[in-house]
Parts: C-alpha cells; sequence; structure tokens
C-alpha cells in the first residue's frame, strides 16, 4: 500500500458530474471511481477510505480493509442496510451548501402553499384574472419534524419569512427560540399545524411513519383551510398509498414531496398528476460533489493526524 492510501468513490450520481468534480481533488492520493469500466476487478485490498453513496452491496467484501467510510449525502440508510457492513465509523456529509439547499426548497414549498401557487396558476391557464384572499404567513404554523442540522436551518429560514414554526423530535430538545414538541407531546403537535415538514432520519422508528393515522391528526379549518404535507427527509417514512388517499378525500389540501418509497417514482403513481401536490426528483439537496471531495480530503488530513472524526453515525439510532 502507498504511504497514503487511496480513495474509493462509488457515488451513484452523475457519472460525469462525479469525474469532473474529481479534478483537481485528492491531488496527493490515488482516486479509485468504481463508475470506471477499468476499475472492474481492481483489487481493493488495503485501501482504507470509501466515499459512497447507495454503494455496491460487495464493496466491502472487496475492500477488507477501510478504516472510514464516508457518505456522499446526509442520509446513510443505504450504507446501513447493506448486511456485510464492517464495524468502522461512517461519517454523514454535513455542508453548508447541502443545508442551504434544503432549507431553500423547504421555505419554497411552504411559501408555494401559502401563496396559493396552485390555484394562479389554474386561472394563467384559464386567462382568469381574480385576487384570492392569502392568510400572512405569521397566521400559518410550520411543524419541522427533525431538529438536525438540515432542519434547525430550515426552522430559523422559515422563522425569518414569519411563519409560526414550532419543532418535533423524537426525544426532548430545548432549543432557543423554538417550542418544542417530543415523542410523548406528538398529538399536541400534529394538532397545531398547519404545513407539516418531514425532515426525519430512515430508522426502524420512522419507516411508514407518515400514514393515514397521522395525517388525521394535523389541524383542520386553519388559515390555509386544509394542512399540507411537505417531505424532503426520506421516502419510506411516508405511506404514499395514504397520501393520495388523503389528499383525494380532502384530509390534506395539498402536498409537497421530493422523496418516495421507491425512487424514480413510477409513471403509473397519481401523484404525478395531481394538480395540488409538487413533485421534484430527490433534489432538494443534493450534493455538491466538489464541496463533498473538499469536505472529504480535510477529515481524511484531520483522521491521519489523529484527530477525531465529526459528524459519525450512531448506528443504534440509524444517524
Amino acid at each position: 500500500m502507498p504511504d497514503k492510501s487511496p480513495v474509493i468513490i462509488d457515488l451513484k450520481f452523475d457519472a460525469e458530474t462525479v469525474r469532473r468534480s474529481l479534478s483537481g481533488t485528492f491531488a496527493d492520493r490515488e482516486v479509485i471511481n468504481l463508475a470506471d469500466p477499468e476499475t472492474k476487478g481492481r483489487d481493493l485490498t488495503g485501501i482504507a477510505y470509501a466515499v459512497v453513496w447507495k454503494p455496491d452491496a460487495d464493496l466491502f467484501s472487496r475492500a477488507p480493509d477501510l478504516k472510514v467510510v464516508f457518505s456522499g449525502g446526509a442520509g446513510v440508510d443505504s450504507i446501513l442496510s447493506i448486511p456485510a457492513l464492517p464495524d468502522i465509523p461512517i461519517v454523514r456529509f454535513v455542508d453548508h451548501t447541502l443545508t442551504t439547499r434544503m432549507s431553500e426548497w423547504v421555505v419554497l414549498q411552504c411559501l408555494t402553499h401559502l401563496r396559493q401557487c396552485f390555484a394562479y396558476a389554474e386561472q394563467q391557464a384559464a386567462r382568469h384574472w381574480e385576487e384570492l384572499s392569502q392568510p400572512q404567513a405569521s397566521d400559518v404554523t410550520v411543524g419541522v419534524m427533525g431538529l438536525g442540522v438540515l432542519g434547525l436551518d430550515a426552522v430559523r429560514k422559515l422563522q425569518v419569512i414569519g411563519f409560526d414554526v414550532i419543532g418535533w423530535s423524537r426525544t426532548p430538545k430545548s432549543i432557543e427560540g423554538l417550542e418544542t414538541y417530543d415523542a410523548a407531546g406528538l398529538d399536541a403537535f400534529l394538532d397545531r399545524t398547519d404545513i407539516l415538514v418531514g425532515l426525519l432520519p430512515l430508522t426502524p422508528e420512522t419507516e411508514g411513519f407518515y400514514d393515514a393515522g397521522l395525517f388525521s391528526k394535523l389541524r383542520q379549518g386553519g388559515a390555509l383551510g386544509k394542512p399540507v404535507f411537505i417531505n424532503a427527509g426520506r421516502g419510506r417514512s411516508q405511506v404514499e398509498a395514504d397520501i393520495v388517499s388523503a389528499l383525494q378525500a380532502g384530509v390534506l389540501g395539498g402536498a409537497s414531496l421530493d422523496v418516495f418509497e421507491r425512487e424514480p417514482l413510477g409513471a403509473e403513481s397519481p401523484l404525478w398528476s395531481m394538480k395540488n401536490v409538487i413533485v421534484t426528483p430527490h433534489a432538494a439537496a443534493s450534493s455538491d460533489e466538489r464541496a463533498l471531495f473538499r469536505n472529504v480530503e480535510a477529515q481524511i488530513a484531520g483522521f491521519e493526524r489523529g484527530e477525531s472524526l465529526p459528524d459519525l453515525v450512531d448506528r443504534q439510532r440509524g444517524y
């Protein structure tokens, strides 16, 4: 093995974008990009680092000497679900670019539903001119589920816009300037919520969490009339059949979805054609590959100096 271990890249992102972003990075060590045909069958023993997103199932048997795995995104469920996963540190990608993109998407969706963009789009198509009555942001309570780095940044930016914001996490959290609820207060949290924002990680406790029972507990008759569901967390935390049913029955007045139980979202899904639904292709907080590689470079350098790794995944909690 060379003095500085190579880095394995196994990212199921756009292959050409990854190649361009690797240019000029990891200048002091070899990069083995598994998307390149010439790496097929390459001996990966003795290599200490891997940067992955939805990695190949056999990666860890091919690279048995890994010391650290770096996730290509904030979510790590595609890594933790691999049966042969070795007992080594896994590092989440936490970066201001990813955080900012997520907050932008959340704020955009909340404003879209607040300002009746669906209704105005229909009026535009019909060449119909009519000003609609609209509530102020301060009249609408946004309930953010998931109060990690992404959730807290979204909270602060929604507060700047003027929304009344409350937060929920499974365990109690005390956050200055934010009223928070925990598992014991879930029903009270939902009863106050006009726009529900899902930013929860995927764990055994959150799989199928957003279902008919939960939607039925959201506030009815608030400033928006019907509650809205926004999810940019993990797709398997929602029950899509229940979302469709709730929208059709008027339990939900609208939805914005960036993640889905199966991706890509199947062409047969009714969500594509529902007039009060926005579908985006898991793009709310797409990782900036150059920022990712800079982040990993810095963390490897620190690790080799004997420093501790930040943003480590707690396998018991699943994030």
